[in-house]
């Protein structure tokens, strides 16, 4: 049975490392030392493994060292995809991952992208780096496969192992080794595709589809406000119909939706076609952030409230609910937005990293906000926690004549002044 690397072990490598790990030898890379040093103390701070699960995957090592997955025979990468401040794609993990595996790569590897990429990245991009640095010829030296991460942080339900998984090679062959090597992990089965653009262009659809059905949400979100109808209700009485999709109002964030849409348009733009219906769908949803701050600022002047100087409380920070992950989370578009109007704004997190937050965005969390002391709260982020705290337990940070503002919906209709 091939030894495996899987390159990468974040939100989608560690699960998946894990998975293989309970069945065959695998060894998890990283060239995060710290990261390394603390899954072999049986610590994930992502929260998606547990450390009994770490423990049940006997046949999982980790290293930092290109030295220790030299004799692996099958790589995966699962490096990050981000897109850079002028909503390109950034490629750079990928590249850097696909040189490092270079200086390994023997005769019969296969390098397997899970990556979320455009469709010909994987052929164009990689395929070419992975020869330049390894002198190796692709399609008979060595191969590629691609099988896209379906992973939803925070999710306890829908794992790696219960999701249908698509799967691609560069040779029929090829393909069917992927296939079976993923079959003998994934219960609820495989899809095989013809070839490795299908399985890109599908993982990047599947994101972009999302994307447009949360701005339509948040287009029409914008409607009914001016016409003084509640978005859920209306939702709810729509929801009565079979085929009515329940989607729903918000900030869209994290490291898929809210950046996948601009790789297939991207790809667009290059083979000459400007797509039209994918780009609006990214400027409403990247307008949100300041559309929900202008108005609660409406909603205190109305209330008589100053502006200036206003104390905000922003609860959660995370790009969704019940996880740490704090990647491209649209939070920060809101506490910009309102500083920018001359507000105090607080920012806490139950399930956030201090550090990662001050690190990445310049945000000092608050533990403990002190109760009675803000004009207005925003909850943001429906953690389970905050949820279990009800209507009074959010009123209880507010001043007498304090806005509560219901981001998504989540308390009972009439107890927040504003909810999207």
């Amino acid at each position: 049975m091939k030894k495996i690397a899987v390159v990468g072990l974040g939100y989608v490598g560690l699960p998946l490392a894990v998975a293989f790990g309970e069945k065959r030898s695998v060894v998890g890379f990283d060239v995060n030392n710290k990261r390394i040093a603390e899954l072999k103390d049986g610590v994930d701070f992502t929260r998606e493994v547990s450390s009994e699960e770490l423990g049940a995957a006997t046949q999982l090592s980790f290293s930092c060292s290109l030295e220790d997955i030299a004799d692996c025979s099958i790589f995966i990468v699962t490096v990050p995809t981000p897109i850079d401040e002028f909503k390109k794609p950034d490629l750079t993990p990928l590249v850097m991952a696909s040189e490092s595996l270079g200086k390994v790569l023997k005769r019969g590897d296969i390098v397997i992208y899970e990556s979320t990429v455009y469709p010909g990245a994987t052929e164009e991009v990689c395929v070419p780096v992975l020869e330049r640095v390894s002198g190796l010829t692709f399609n008979s030296d060595f191969f590629a496969g691609y099988s896209p991460e379906r992973i939803n942080p925070g999710d306890k339900e829908h794992r790696v192992t219960t999701i249908i998984k698509v799967t691609s090679g560069s040779t029929p062959a090829v393909a069917q080794e992927v296939d079976a090597l993923y079959a003998g992990i994934i219960t609820a089965g495989t899809h095989k595709a013809s070839s490795i653009k299908v399985a890109e262009a599908a993982k990047v659809i599947e994101n972009t589809q999302r994307d447009l059905n949360i701005a339509l949400m948040n287009e029409l979100a914008k409607i009914f406000a001016r016409l003084g109808i509640d978005t859920h209700e209306v939702l709810a009485a729509a929801g009565t119909k079979w085929n009515f999709l329940p989607f729903k109002p918000g900030l869209v964030g994290g490291h898929c939706i809210g950046v996948d849409p601009y790789y297939l348009t991207h790809k667009a733009q290059a083979i000459g076609y400007h797509p039209e219906i994918i780009l609006a769908g990214r400027r409403v949803n990247d307008g949100m952030g300041p559309y929900v701050a202008a108005e609660l600022v409406k909603a205190m002047i109305k209330a008589g409230h100053t502006v200036a100087n206003a104390r905000v409380l922003i609860m959660g920070f995370t790009f969704k609910e019940n996880c740490p992950d704090l990647r491209n989370t649209r939070v920060i578009d809101v506490v910009e937005e309102l500083r920018e109007f001359g507000c105090e704004v607080d920012v806490t997190d139950c399930w956030a990293d201090n550090a990662e937050a001050e690190h990445e965005y310049g945000i000092t969390l608050v533990e403990a906000p002190p109760q009675r002391t803000y004009d207005a709260v925003i909850l943001a982020v429906p953690h389970e926690a905050y949820v279990a705290m009800g209507t009074a337990g959010h009123r209880s940070y507010l001043t007498g004549t304090g806005i509560l503002y219901d981001l998504k919906g989540i308390l009972p209709l009439g107890d927040a002044e504003l909810r999207l």
